[in-house]
């Protein structure tokens, strides 16, 4: 980006400087990059004090002033204050930390509040966030998700959260508010096939979706102010393997689920429908098992964290599918990549 174009966006118009982050297998545990139209920019340096442990799940706050990243050891949730110039001085650890290893976290839309889904019960636990970082827990869902939390996820609308996680029902979804987890949904009436690994909200907040660990991989829902509705069928050529990870496009109309086995991510057209006609392949595939994907705000790039060297792989992302892939970043995650996170300041 321009001296010019950055002036613009500091002044509220003109483009918007974009981001992608990785959590990482191994030291640093988190990488960060810009991101433009060309791909990756120079790695930003490593946070001054790094996560305690193997990074496996990363996002940022709504805003982009801050990332969080969900890994191994304790305080199994850290978070740093995010600008143009990359990672800020750790925020203080929440004073009631997570049970075990956190491996999926979110932001809530309006950025009020932070969830982390994790080992151990309660499997979940969120916290108020604010400029100041974490705010006193809230109180535990008096309904947990069954067993280990693996992914969550907040509506748009900042109404309802959700966990995949494993044993039956494999999905748990909570009204939430101010007051933080209201009385869970009832379960939908056809459950995911074995153990959630993640979920997503489609933007406009009328479906939700769940990344799982038996065939069809991907089960999916309407969703509305009552929680789930009856399961869309599956999609007619499945993802290859496990279901790790899952994401919508910002407009809606497309959603793609990292996964076990070549080709390690699927992607089709989304609709009021459900699933469309699966997408060609990249025509050069991740290198190894998909873990962690996501979409660009802009939704023209997609983005897989995988196992194997380079660990993250990004492609251009239009009505078509797919572009030739972006060059690998010139300092890759060393590792596992196990979760990706985009943002624009």
């Amino acid at each position: 980006m321009s001296i010019a174009q950055k002036l613009m966006s500091a002044a509220g118009g003109g483009p918007k400087e974009q981001f992608i982050a990785v959590a990482d297998g191994n030291s640093p545990y988190v990488m960060a990059y810009p991101w433009s139209d060309v791909g990756f920019g120079t790695k930003f340096s490593d946070p001054s004090t790094l996560p305690a442990g193997s990074g496996r799940g990363v996002a940022f706050s709504p805003s982009g002033d801050a990332i969080a990243v969900a890994h191994t050891s304790s305080p199994y949730i850290t978070a740093y204050p995010w600008s143009g110039s990359g990672f800020g001085t750790k925020f203080s650890n929440p004073s009631t930390l997570p049970a075990n290893t956190g491996l999926g976290v979110a932001f809530s839309p309006s950025g009020d509040a932070i969830a982390v889904a994790h080992l151990s019960s309660p499997y979940i636990t969120a916290y108020p966030w604010s400029g100041s970082g974490f705010g006193t827990k809230f109180s535990d869902p008096s309904t947990l998700p069954a067993d280990n939390g693996k992914g969550v996820a907040f509506s748009p609308s900042g109404d309802a959260i959700a966990v995949a996680h494993s044993n039956a029902p494999r999905i748990s979804a909570y009204p939430w508010s101010g007051s933080g987890f209201g009385t869970k949904f009832s379960n939908p009436s056809t459950l995911p096939n074995n153990d959630g690994n993640g979920v997503a909200f489609s933007p406009s907040g009328d479906a939700i979706a769940v990344s799982h660990a038996v065939s069809p991989y991907v089960a999916a829902y309407p969703w509305s102010g009552s929680g789930f509705g009856t399961k869309f069928s599956n999609p007619s050529t499945l993802p290859a393997g496990t279901g790790n990870g899952v994401a919508f496009s910002p407009s809606g109309d497309a959603v793609a689920i990292a996964h076990l086995s070549s080709p390690y991510i699927t992607a089709y057209p989304w609709s009021g429908s459900g699933f469309g006609t699966k997408f060609s392949n990249p025509s050069t595939l991740p290198a190894d098992t998909g873990r962690g994907v996501a979409f660009s705000p802009s939704g023209d790039a997609i983005a897989v964290a995988h196992s194997s060297s380079p660990c993250i792989t990004a492609y251009p992302w239009s009505g078509s599918g797919f572009g030739t892939k972006f060059s690998d970043p010139s300092t890759s995650p060393s590792f596992l990549g196990y979760g990706v996170s985009f943002t624009e300041v």
